[in-house]
């Protein structure tokens, strides 16, 4: 009877993620088969991805709006932002000195060959100007476009701190902000029913499209990132919730993650892993004001998988130009050029071909390099990419525990035991 109950308990909580596994080794199984062929799939993964998309503007509105309408202790919000921010500058280090010290050991940079060809380079603009562009957006309806999150965080915490202020006469309002945030929780799990199908068909594009570049050209420097993204994911987040909230939060951390970290794989979209890790960070017990605040903003600007990639791309360039990449100097701007790609750029529109551009004109680099780095980044983007989402909800899991103004243990959504986090 016992191990019945273990039986059923063990899938009830892994079930769905189960189910995804079986459609993601699915989907990679047709496209080892039918490679390119399997392009024909990517539709099916395409709906699921403009479904999340279109969810994902009011979720993080309603999210961070009602996060901080709902808050009655601002000294505890400003708490749990600066907290975020040291977190996420010191995890996005931690993984910048991981790749540095890999790339060190190996060569990622052998038969690798330069694309001549000189890219089309966007126009970036007056830096004063981009910021701008960055931070705010002209009109309203600009708004509602996933490419301008990170002014809509602005605009969501600017509404919940007016919310606020208005006291009894911003009650009404307040309430429809909660309310909103409740429904958008439902709707995205209803959309995450067709996730096996929408992953699968991801994935079977992605082995069948991506595959001959992964075993070609780029095999060396890729073969490094994966296994080096895979230990860090592992060990590093292990690490980061074992801290948070010991053994039993880092047990509630593994058993809830897997659905995000897929979406995240499967997509390439930090944004689209958002909803699932919401839910994830939910029933892992983070309190509703950290993890409505943290997730959304770090979607945007918590990029340790982006920090694992630039060191390998400034690495790979060095190799390139005959330089050594060595020396306390060296490794100290390769680690500041890291964060600055993947904490700030990834907040500006087409900040991740910023970045490539960046770290190009930085090192003096020609022109010619940029192709280089930017296929090397959209091939190890898929890790890079479930390191940035599934680190979002171990991010939160350290603010939790460094940011309580009380003793009170936080009830467990999953129906598992109290936790403290």
């Amino acid at each position: 009877m016992e191990q019945k109950k273990k039986v059923s308990t063990f899938l009830k909580q892994w079930r769905f993620t189960i189910i995804l596994l079986c459609a993601v080794c699915i989907g990679a199984l047709i496209g080892l088969i039918f490679k390119a062929k399997a392009e024909v799939l990517k539709p099916l993964g395409d709906i699921f991805l403009n479904l999340l998309f279109t969810a994902v503007v009011p979720l993080v509105f309603f999210s961070l709006s009602s996060a901080i309408a709902a808050n009655n202790n601002i000294k505890r919000l400003g708490k749990i932002a600066g907290r975020m921010l040291i977190v996420f500058v010191i995890t996005g280090i931690i993984s910048s000195c991981l790749m540095l010290v890999s790339v060190k050991i190996f060569n990622p940079a052998r038969n690798i060959k330069f694309d001549r060809e000189e890219p089309v380079l966007q126009d970036t603009g007056d830096i004063s100007e981009r910021i701008v562009e960055t931070l705010t957006v002209r009109d309203f309806p600009n708004l509602l476009s996933r490419q301008n999150i990170l002014p809509l965080i602005i605009f969501s915490i600017l509404v919940g701190l007016a919310s606020h202020a208005a006291g009894e006469k911003g009650q009404a309002f307040r309430n429809f902000l909660v309310s909103g945030s409740e429904v958008m929780g439902k709707l995205i799990k209803i959309i995450m029913y067709y996730a096996p199908i929408g992953l699968g068909a991801y994935f079977a594009y992605l082995v069948g499209v991506f595959g001959p570049d992964l075993l070609g050209t780029y095999a060396r420097a890729v073969s490094l990132y994966y296994p080096v993204a895979l230990v860090y994911f592992i060990i590093g987040f292990s690490l980061y919730t074992f801290i948070a909230a010991g053994r039993k939060g880092m047990k509630l951390f593994w058993i809830n993650i897997p659905p995000a970290a897929l979406t995240a794989l499967g997509t390439g979209s930090s944004l689209a892993a958002l909803p699932a890790n919401l839910e994830a960070a939910e029933r892992i017990g983070v309190p509703e004001d950290v993890r409505e605040i943290v997730l959304p903003i770090g979607a945007t600007i918590h990029m340790d998988g982006s920090c694992l990639a630039a060191i390998l791309k400034i690495a790979v360039l060095f190799s390139f130009a005959g330089k050594e990449f060595t020396g306390l100097g060296t490794f100290a701007g390769a680690v500041g050029i890291s964060l600055l790609c993947g904490v700030v750029m990834s907040g500006i529109p087409g900040g991740g071909f910023i970045g490539e551009a960046l770290i190009v004109s930085l090192y003096g680099f020609g022109p010619e390099a940029l192709p280089v780095i930017s296929m090397l980044g959209t091939l190890v983007d898929p890790p890079a990419t479930m390191i940035n989402a599934s680190g979002d909800t171990a991010a939160a899991m350290i603010v939790s525990r460094f940011s309580k103004i009380d003793k009170k243990k936080l009830t467990i959504r999953n129906g598992m035991q109290n936790n403290k986090i």
